[in-house]
């Protein structure tokens, strides 16, 4: 099992246990997701309040190098916040469809979290794209929302705010940790 596998299959185990707990109150909006999948929908949690810098970043302001089928280099900057709404921006154009909703996807990926800006986890590294259907729950909603109408051959930024990522956190990622992915979408459909 690949070390996103087991972060989301452990996420994905955990808002389970969360869901359990919090039946009845309707504020869980998490699904639990196959302990296979990386990218496991977790629950959600406020905010810790933090400085702020006065501004929140764009897909602009994050540094990326190397292209499309290479380990990318990801750098957060330190004078602008997380941002609170997911932001996607292609960073090289695919050809074809864009993905839609219960399509199989293969993706490369590289993590990094926005406190520390270290990287996490990356199936470049790995040599091991990963798969999954786009919209199935099998993935974190900032997965299932920020890759629609993604196109094979696309290098994808997606920065995915707490409530789309892993909420309380768990495995190496703290709660309310702003997620920075780089994804390239090797196989659409």
């Amino acid at each position: 099992m690949t070390s996103l596998a087991r972060i989301l299959g452990s996420t994905a185990l955990a808002a389970a246990a969360v869901a359990l707990t919090a039946c009845g109150s309707g504020d869980d909006t998490s699904t639990p997701a196959p302990s296979s999948s990386a990218l496991a929908r977790p629950s959600t949690a406020a905010a810790t309040p933090t400085a702020s810098h006065g501004r929140e970043c764009a897909a602009e302001d994050i540094g990326v190098t190397g292209g499309f089928g290479e380990a990318p280099t990801i750098t957060i900057p330190e004078n602008c916040d997380p941002p609170t709404k997911l932001i996607t921006k292609d960073l090289v154009a695919g050809s074809g469809p864009g993905a839609v909703a219960g399509q199989p996807l293969t993706m490369n990926y590289t993590l990094v979290t926005w406190s520390d800006r270290q990287k996490l986890d990356s199936s470049f590294d790995r040599g091991e794209p990963f798969q999954l259907t786009l919209g199935a729950g099998q993935v974190i909603p900032g997965w299932d929302q920020g890759l629609l109408g993604v196109q094979q051959g696309a290098r994808r930024l997606l920065i995915v705010p707490p409530n789309l990522g892993y909420g309380r956190g768990g495995n190496g990622i703290k709660p309310n940790e702003t997620l920075v992915f780089v994804t390239d979408a090797v196989k659409v459909g």
